[in-house]
This record gives structure tokens, sequence and C-alpha cells, in this order.
């Protein structure tokens, strides 16, 4: 990859990653890119929310690439070793966003796009970068989430999410007695769930299943009463309903408290639009055959296609099955040739 402006690729992503960004706690890696950014020739600001939008160009045609800043929690130590860099946020998404800036700052100053680069807040938990995105910014005219895809692959869907705490308290008995512990009742909560999805899903390819995992929960009590909790996470594929679903999850709290978080809807993209085709002629440019995936997870690109309404696809360099792990790295030579294409698909008419 050549040399862009003073910016060192390695360099710049140890930093990156050695600046802590659980979600929630952006700001001090926020400030720190600012600086870069501003350095290396964008104008950087840090808006209300927290994220920080770079932009790069005056064209009439504006690309958004979106990425994020914060990472999933747990500390892996930061190394390099040969090619491979270590380190929370290598993949999800430190890397595929040092990608794009540097894609961007191959591009004419005068040409006929601008770019605006976002590092939202909060993507790994609420989203609340994205939100206020969607509510405080125009829709640009075409939009790239930078998330893991593998440099020769493009993601052109997600699943939807839909988290959902059941809680419980009823007056304390003996262990050796007949009625069903608080606990008991969180977890027949649990089973009506999966039972009703594994008959929703039947038949159903893996992106089209509904999926319900247990994500924490709590039971005890203080020996008047006996108490459980258990919050449950819902991936959502495209053509389940959300109003049934729900109205599903209320009947299955039989008695329970219940209380539902906020629903991001499943989103799927085309994979012929100019946007796609760009990649794909790109990817092909580099002698390799562009894959095209979609992911049981979801991303801020569930947020913003619906607030935007333009084409768009997540992409960016990375094996996505190292997220949230503690193997999390990246192949810096994947980043390298992950910057070529975003180049060429960026420098495209």
């Amino acid at each position: 990859m050549c040399a862009v402006a003073s910016i060192d690729a390695v360099g710049t992503l140890t930093e990156m990653l050695r600046i802590e960004s659980v979600s929630g706690a952006e700001h001090a890696l926020a400030l720190w890119l600012v600086d870069v950014l501003d350095g290396a020739g964008f104008e950087a600001r840090v808006d209300a929310a927290g994220n920080v939008i770079a932009t790069w160009g005056g064209g009439p045609a504006c690309t958004a690439l979106v990425g994020h800043l914060d990472t999933a929690p747990g500390r892996i130590e930061v190394r390099r070793d040969g090619h491979v860099l270590y380190g929370r946020g290598s993949v999800d998404a430190k890397g595929p966003l040092l990608a794009a800036m540097l894609a961007v700052m191959r591009q004419p100053r005068r040409g006929v796009r601008r770019f605006m680069l976002v590092a939202a807040v909060e993507e790994e938990t609420t989203s609340r970068g994205a939100h206020h995105l969607a509510a405080t910014l125009p829709a640009p005219d075409e939009l790239i989430i930078l998330e893991p895809s593998g440099w020769d692959a493009i993601t052109v869907g997600y699943k939807g999410s839909v988290r959902v705490r059941w809680s419980h308290e009823q007056e304390s008995g003996h262990g050796a007695g007949r009625a069903a512990s608080a606990a008991d009742h969180a977890f027949e909560f649990v089973r009506r769930l999966q039972d009703w999805a594994h008959g929703f899903n039947r038949d159903r390819s893996v992106f089209e299943c509904l999926d319900v995992r247990v994500i924490n929960c709590e039971a005890g009590g203080d020996g008047l009463a006996d108490r459980a909790s258990v919050d449950v996470g819902m991936r959502l594929p495209p053509r389940c309903d959300a109003v049934a679903l729900l109205d599903t999850v209320r009947s299955a709290a039989a008695g329970g408290e219940l209380r539902i978080g906020d629903i991001d809807l499943p989103v799927r993209t085309s994979r012929t639009s100019a946007l796609a085709r760009r990649f794909a002629r790109a990817i092909r440019h580099q002698d390799s055959t562009p894959r095209y995936k979609l992911k049981t997870g979801t991303s801020d690109l569930n947020v913003l296609v619906p607030a935007w309404g333009c084409p768009a696809l997540a992409y960016g360099p990375g094996d996505s099955s190292l997220d949230h792990t503690a193997r999390e790295h990246l192949d810096v030579r994947e980043l390298e040739r992950a910057v070529d294409v975003l180049d060429m698909v960026l420098r495209a008419p």
C-alpha cells in the first residue's frame, strides 16, 4: 500500500488499540482521533453525542463512511506477531475505520464527491451515536458501514434485534417444597420463547431463523422473598412480524414483569446497486471473486438505512468470527488490500 500523507497504518492502528474505548467510554479515543484527522487534512469535530465527524472534499455528491469508536469489553494485549496485530477492536471495528480513513485520504479534494467519515459511539450497546446521526444529519447519497466483512466480501444484510427482561418476585418457600421457584418460572419463560422460535424456524435458513439467547440471569432471595430475572436477546430475521413476536413474548411472560427494549428491525440491501457493483469491480481488480454476506448480528446499518434510505452496505477488513473474542486480531496485509478496494470504490464516478 502506498504511503498516505504522514499516516503510518500499523502505527496508527496500534495506538488506536492502546486507547481503550469500551462502549460508553469513547471520549479519550474521540479526542485523539480528531487531532489525527485534523493533522491529516480532514475537517474534524466531535458532535453532541460524542461521535467524531470528519469531512474531506467539497463535491456535490456525498459518500458517508460510518464506523464506530467503541469496542466490546475485555482487554487484549496489544502486540504484533509478524503481519498480525492483536488487540480489542482490531477487527470490530478500528481496523475498518482506519482503512476508510486511509482510502479517503487518497481522494482528490476537488472531485465530484465529498466524503463524510464518522466514528460513532455506543454501536455495541444502544447505537446512540447512529440514532443521533439519523436525527441530525441529512441523508448522504450512499452509505458504507465500516464493519468486518473480509477484504473480498461485502455485507448486504443484518438481522434485527430486541432485548427483553423478565422478572418475578414471590414469597419464599422451602427448597424441598413442591411450589416452583422464581428461577423455575424464569426458565419456563425462556423455554416457551425457545419452543416458539423452534416452530417458527422449521426448514428455514440460518439468516431466516429467529434466535433466542439468554444474555444474563439472576436468582436469589432474602429468606422472605424469592426473586429471579432473565435478560433475553432475540435476533429477528427479515420475515419475522415484530408485532406478533412481541405479543408472543407478552403471552409467554405468564405473570412475570416484562420490560421490552428498543427494536432494531432487520435490514437487507441490494447487491446490484451501483455502490455494490463498484465494490464487486474493485474486488475483482484485486484478482478475487466478491462474496456477499448476510450476518446474524446487528450494526448501525439497521439504524441508518431506514432513516436515510440511500444505497448502502457494510465493508471492512477482518474476520468477523473474531468479534468479541479473546483472539481478536487483524492481518495488516488484509488492511492494505481493503484500503486499495475502498480507494477504487471511492474514486469511481
